[in-house]
């Protein structure tokens, strides 16, 4: 948590390695596995799974944006076909379940184009009775990561933690309802979007997401 002196990281893996720092407890076990979410968050995880030994992949969820603010999340749906929806947003900005369903079909075809795109004809690792750790490059709404939480508990993992870098202070709560444990390294009093918080933030490709799979399937053989 912050203690007043609030850190700006250099990029992802700088906020990585700091992140699985302060994760070491479950350095070396070997019920823990480690999902990013993509596409920020896959650099941040792949440094933690690396810092604990872990297994490491992505968990595909989608945000939802409003229309014409795309940045302001109404929701997000995960794999598994989870959804979850800011209902007191949707009823401030006027939107019925035939909006909701429109804007749901197309992140569901960008969910489905990912899941492909990344793990091509790889499985996805097994959570059920495992500790999950859940990794992104920060929280603002938090609607991605909760929907990111809420599918693991549908395949049965046992323990979930979510960890960030940094988040705002309300979504941080949220995700605290969520998860078993939320692992945050800064909790800044003004907060506007997770990029302020880092240095370097240009967006992560597939093709990164895709290396970054690649190295830790080699890495466990």
């Amino acid at each position: 948590m912050s203690n007043g002196r609030e850190l700006v990281f250099a990029d992802r893996a700088e906020a990585g390695r700091m992140l699985g720092g302060a994760l070491r407890k479950y350095a070396g076990r070997n019920d823990v596995t480690v999902l990013g979410l993509p596409r920020g968050g896959v650099p941040v995880a792949a440094e933690v799974a690396g810092i604990l030994r872990a297994p490491f992949d992505v968990l595909v969820v989608r945000k939802l944006g409003a229309p014409g603010q795309e940045e302001l999340a109404i929701g997000a749906i995960g794999e598994g076909g989870v959804r979850v929806l800011n209902d007191g947003l949707l009823r401030s900005l006027g939107l019925g379940e035939e909006d909701v369903e429109r804007i749901v079909a197309r992140e569901e075809r960008e969910l489905q184009r990912r899941v492909v795109a990344y793990r091509g004809e790889h499985e996805a690792l097994g959570v059920r009775g495992k500790t999950v750790i859940v990794v992104d490059d920060g929280v603002a709404t938090g609607a991605t990561m909760r929907a990111g939480l809420q599918a693991l508990r549908a395949m049965g993992a046992a323990k979930i933690a979510a960890a960030v870098p940094v988040g705002a202070d309300d979504s941080v709560a949220a995700l605290a309802r969520e998860a078993d444990e939320v692992v945050v390294l800064e909790v800044p009093e003004w907060f506007r979007s997770v990029g302020q918080w880092y240095a370097h933030f240009d967006q992560t490709t597939d093709d990164e997401v895709r290396a970054a799979l690649a190295d830790s399937r080699r890495m466990r053989g």
